[in-house]
Parts: structure tokens; C-alpha cells; sequence
């Protein structure tokens, strides 16, 4: 798949750029992808949840009443369950929610989204570009020449621009990611992929690894 590479207002170059077809161009496995996004869901859970059952409560271990002739339940403890302020039964504790998959189903997963945004033709490659200050003005401009400014956009750069991060971090529906740090997650999550035009070299590496 080739496309043209464009400029910070959004006109063609007149460079073109090929999208290998290994990463851009293979049939989605979407079970890659449902694996890889619950893996990165369930990393996200921080697990320090934590009820305190019978035995962590406070309160006097002394029988309630007698054992027999209420017409009521035996009774033995205030901790009880049952009592309102007792301990819970079988409540939540600390855990790791991590999952693991395997290198090269993440990997997969990763080409199989790249290959949904290629085949909805939402991938834009513009060549790569620095803001002399952090201005939110000139990025949103930068989006509204490519006519995405209305949609969820993931830059991907392979630099730390602190000037292009500081100007897209106000825009709701923006988001600039190191090429080797994205997920399979975030591309799913964004309508559309606005590549630097440096990236794709590095991100086919990342990607393949």
C-alpha cells in the first residue's frame, strides 16, 4: 500500500512512502487482538482492593447470649458476618490481575490492528516537523489541515518533541505516542493514525520484534 507523504498543512509532498505489506497488509486475527487488549486492560487494574473479614475486624470475642432458649439463631460473635459491622465473607484482596501472552501474539495483535487502519484507509504519513514553542493553536491546526481534527487522532513520532506533546496535550481527541511504545489498545481506540514520517523504518522493527 503506498501513500503520499504530507506536509504540516496537510499538502503532498510529492514523496511517497510503501507500508510493508507483513505489518500493514495481513489478515487480522482478531483473537491476537482480544488477548492483547485484556492483557493490557488488566495491567491497568491497580488490585489493592481489600475488605477485612471476621478475623481483622474489631470487637469482643464474647458470646452474645446464651446458646440455647432464644427462639433465635445461636449467636457466639459480634465479628459474625451476619452483624451489621462483622467481618465479610470471602471479600476482596490484594492481587495481581497481570496476564501473560506471548511475545508474538502481541506482535500479531499489533500488524492485525495496523492492518484494520490500512484497509479503512486511516493511517496519514506526515513528514516530520518541531514547534519552536508549545502552541495548542498550531496543532490544532496541523489537525484541521488533515481534516481530522474532528476525530480521535494518535500521533505516533519517534522523537521526544516536548514542544509537539506540550501543544497537543489540551486537544481532547489528541494523543502523540512514541512509535515504540504503542499498543495494540490505543491504535484500536483512535479512528485515525498520523505517522511521522521516520516512524514507519522504526515501528516495522518494533513491531516485528
Amino acid at each position: 500500500m503506498e501513500l503520499d507523504v504530507l506536509n504540516i498543512q496537510g499538502q503532498p509532498t510529492g514523496r511517497k512512502v510503501e507500508l510493508a505489506a507483513d505489518v500493514f497488509g495481513i489478515e487480522p486475527n482478531d483473537h491476537a487482538i482480544y488477548l492483547d487488549v485484556k492483557r493490557y486492560q488488566a495491567a491497568l487494574r491497580q488490585g489493592t482492593h481489600k475488605a477485612k473479614e471476621r478475623n481483622e475486624v474489631s470487637g469482643s470475642t464474647r458470646k452474645l447470649k446464651r446458646q440455647k432458649g432464644t427462639g433465635t439463631a445461636r449467636a457466639g460473635s459480634i465479628k459474625s458476618p451476619v452483624f451489621r459491622g462483622g467481618g465479610r465473607v470471602f471479600g476482596p484482596r490484594p492481587r495481581n490481575y497481570d496476564i501473560k501472552v506471548n511475545k508474538k501474539v502481541r506482535s500479531l495483535a499489533r500488524k492485525s490492528a495496523l492492518s484494520y487502519k490500512a484497509k479503512e484507509n486511516a493511517i496519514y504519513v506526515v513528514e516530520d516537523f518541531a514547534f519552536d514553542s508549545p502552541k495548542t493553536k498550531e496543532y490544532k491546526s496541523f489537525l484541521t489541515n488533515l481534516n481530522i481534527a474532528d476525530k480521535k487522532a494518535l500521533h505516533l513520532r519517534t522523537d521526544d518533541c516536548d514542544n509537539v506533546w506540550l501543544s497537543s496535550r489540551n486537544l481532547r481527541n489528541a494523543l502523540i505516542q512514541k512509535a515504540n511504545n504503542v499498543n495494540t489498545y490505543e491504535i484500536l481506540k483512535h479512528q485515525v493514525l498520523v505517522l511521522s514520517e521516520g516512524v514507519l523504518e522504526s515501528f516495522q522493527k518494533t513491531t516485528n520484534n
